[in-house]
């Protein structure tokens, strides 16, 4: 091959002065409470899933999160196999620091899989649900288990269980309107139902 190859360069075009925009995915539309749940939902089929191992540091967590600018990986195994979920919770709260205390090492040498909740511990909506809730009833869903995020799941062709999407009170909450300034989970529901009372 090398040299021999005769690769034509594309035609450029030109971006509209009109306008080009984002695609949904990445510019989701605004929602009511009342709006399809499904509009507020990450659809992994058209967004990466930000995945990490469970050998990997907390500090290869910490930075991979802020890189993709979300606050929860899933944890998976060689075989794309999910065992297990870590948030930013996890490895910059009181849960790393109390591992770490307990083993008698230094926060900088624990791994994921010292933090992360197993997925014999992990919770999740089905798809079914999804497509008939509003995005209240994900609110709400979110508030009751006291948690920032909620995974979908469906079946593939072949019945095998698979994770389609996953919802984000601080996506939620931007695609209210809301204006999100905090890591805390109870501050931004309370800001969320702030803009739902005044509807």
């Amino acid at each position: 091959m090398g040299d021999n190859r005769h690769d034509k360069p594309l035609k450029q075009t030109l971006i509209s002065p009109a306008g080009c925009y984002l695609l949904e995915a990445f510019n989701p539309p605004a929602v009511t409470v009342d709006s399809p749940a499904i509009q507020v939902m990450t659809d992994l089929s058209r967004v990466p899933s930000a995945t990490i191992t469970s050998d990997a540091s907390l500090n290869e967590a910490n930075h991979s999160m802020i890189v993709r600018g979300v606050r929860l990986l899933l944890v998976v195994a060689e075989d794309h196999r999910i065992i297990g979920l870590v948030t930013t919770t996890d490895t910059l709260g009181e849960k790393s620091v109390l591992v770490a205390q307990k083993r008698q090492s230094r926060h900088n040498d624990l791994r994921v899989a010292d933090v992360m909740v197993p997925v014999d511990r992990m919770e999740a909506l089905g798809i079914d649900a999804v497509r008939k809730a509003t995005v209240g009833n994900i609110v709400a869903t979110l508030k009751a288990d006291g948690r920032a995020h909620a995974l979908v799941l469906g079946r593939d062709g072949h019945e095998k269980q698979v994770l389609l999407g996953i919802f984000s009170a601080s996506q939620i909450a931007r695609q209210l309107g809301v204006q999100i300034h905090t890591y805390e989970v109870a501050r931004t529901f309370a800001e969320i139902e702030a803009v739902i009372a005044a509807v």
